[in-house]
């Protein structure tokens, strides 16, 4: 496709054509307009090539799926997975649909499905539980998706929240790069890019009637807690140091949404504030274990050399090299140490060059995943030192200081910033948990326990009143603490089989001694062993193994 000027009355008009054969002619057809401006007809062009290449993508997928059910007796072996089949599971399973799919989808925009919630509710909870809940200097808080205009020129998106709009001049591809990739990036087929200037990834709205204000989307969840920083201290009487959390959505007019949930243009942060005395250097609750906490890092000498290898070092390392503070230190060491808990070892820490640092940051680094589609950022760890309540006293010229009792006279803090993409997230747990199990001959999904959308499936195996009733009971009862299923109808293998590629951890199994014994069989899901558990213990049991603090092995008497 590609775009045509026309000349009426003297005034330029912009259209979409494609080359489209007739018999034995090839001819230009015109598909839509794109107005009077060379730069709008870039972008809508970008959005009409996406929306096309989405609704390819979904026929592929598709196709895909009649292949894998058709070969499905003739599949043996594991294969990676693709991002198109991944997207195309999650469809299938209830984990994420593409938002508005009757109408054909709407790029950058996806839903979360009965599954999805599920699983995504749990990362979310594991993450507040983490970092909030289980801490005495934290608290949380749920910031308005929108607040006053005046916010994002205090914060500096307005000017400087932008990447830069680009067309290949060999081959007319459009993309998008940040200011700092100017001149250094080459198009795929390797010519120049050409600046066609910056694009705001704002999200603009109006809020009112009769004269509407011209108001954002927010673009990140810092800044609510900025603003309520100092009558969330006074309210709660917090003391320094101290952090502000929340997980909410934010909003991003990408250019090119792409790689299903990892770069959409609705999704949600998790991240805090953590308000720390500008004179303060030391960090109490930075401890041995933080600094022997193991990291690979691409450090930022190694990528000035147009390089990429990573070494292996340590948070303590890091530290004697001077690359941040120990506040810094500590928090990085703190994400870290989540992701482990979560079952994400394959990380690794990039840090920020000079040039590529955010007009608020003096040091940043970010956390990449290895994900299907390569190393990309899952995390960062920005120190925002006193920039953003600096800038939101100026603008609004109320004093954003608070007295520190340690020295005795009123300071503004400074911060540091942890900053988690839980879309990301859930991504980076849901393709590990992705597994073709070649004893099993289909898809089991790997999920943590305590972080699985169901967390046990009950089965009567003998379909007779009293082990019905039994199963129920049973049912009934784990229900006030987790999410359950009942499943009656099919095979015991199938019902295995099903729950396996949901990820359900444990299959509770009334048999035909269960009456007389008054206990039930639990199978393990990734083991396959079982072991019969009294019904008076189950609940307990099941905690423990949710919870990973008893071994499968240990938590009954096994079933050989």
């Amino acid at each position: 496709m590609f775009i045509v000027k026309k000349m009426i009355n003297g005034n330029e008009y912009y259209y979409l054509n494609k080359s489209v054969r007739e018999g034995d002619k090839v001819k230009s057809k015109s598909i839509a307009y794109l107005g009077k401006d060379r730069n709008e007809a870039e972008m809508k062009k970008i959005e009409i090539e996406e929306k096309i290449k989405m609704e390819e993508e979904n026929k592929k997928i598709e196709q895909d799926v009649r292949e894998i059910s058709e070969n499905q007796e003739k599949k043996k072996e594991k294969k990676p997975i693709s991002i198109e089949e991944l997207t195309n599971f999650c469809k299938e399973k209830g984990f994420v649909f593409r938002s508005s799919d009757i109408y054909g989808g709407f790029a950058g925009f996806w839903d979360f499905g009965p599954l999805g919630v599920e699983l995504f509710n749990n990362i979310k909870q594991n993450w507040w539980n983490w970092f909030v809940n289980g801490r005495e200097d934290m608290v949380g808080m749920d910031a308005s998706i929108i607040s006053h205009p005046r916010t994002w020129k205090a914060s500096g998106h307005i000017e400087n929240f932008n990447d830069i709009f680009v067309k290949c001049k060999l081959c007319g591809k459009t993309n998008k790069l940040d200011e700092n990739e100017l001149g250094k990036i080459k198009c795929g087929c390797g010519g120049d890019y050409e600046n066609l200037g910056k694009f705001n990834l704002m999200f603009e709205t109006k809020v009112g009637v009769v004269k509407p204000d011209i108001a954002y989307l927010r673009g990140e969840t810092a800044q609510g807690m900025f603003m309520d920083f100092k009558l969330i201290q006074q309210s709660l009487r917090m003391q320094l140091p101290f952090g502000i959390a929340q997980i909410g959505k934010c909003f991003r007019n990408e250019i090119a949404p792409r790689n299903f949930l990892f770069r959409s243009r609705e999704f949600h942060i998790g991240e805090f504030e953590f308000f720390i005395n500008p004179e303060e250097t030391k960090c109490d609750l930075l401890t041995e274990i933080h600094k022997e906490v193991k990291v690979r890092l691409l450090d930022a000498e190694t990528q000035e050399k147009d390089n990429e290898d990573l070494r292996e070092t340590s948070i303590g390392k890091m530290l004697k090299e001077k690359r941040f503070g120990e506040w810094h230190a500590y928090w990085l060491a703190e994400q870290v140490l989540w992701f482990n808990s979560v079952g994400l070892n394959e990380i690794k820490i990039r840090e920020h060059t000079k040039e590529e640092l955010s007009h608020y940051s003096s040091a940043t680094f970010d956390i990449d995943y290895e994900y299907i589609f390569g190393s990309q950022e899952i995390a960062g760890n920005a120190n925002r030192g006193q920039y953003d309540l600096t800038q939101h006293e100026k603008e609004s010229r109320q004093k954003m200081e608070i007295y520190d009792d340690k020295i005795g006279k009123k300071v503004i803090p400074r911060v540091i910033e942890p900053t988690f993409g839980m879309e990301r997230v859930f991504l980076a747990i849901l393709t590990k948990a992705y597994c073709y199990d070649e004893e099993r001959d289909y898809i089991v999904l790997k999920i943590p326990p305590k972080l699985a959308p169901i967390k046990a499936a009950v089965f009567p195996i003998v379909k007779q009143p009293e082990f019905i009733e039994m199963a129920e009971n049973i049912i009934k009862d784990l229900r006030k603490e987790w999410n359950v299923v009942y499943d009656k109808s099919g095979s015991i293998g199938r019902r295995y089989a099903r729950n396996d590629e949901v990820g359900t951890p444990y299959c509770i199994t009334i048999d035909g001694d269960s009456l007389k014994n008054e206990d039930v069989t639990i199978r393990d899901r990734d083991s396959k062993k079982q072991v019969r558990v009294k019904v008076k213990d189950l609940k307990d049991v099941l905690r423990k193994l949710i919870q990973g603090e008893l071994e499968f092995l240990k938590s009954g008497k096994l079933v050989k």
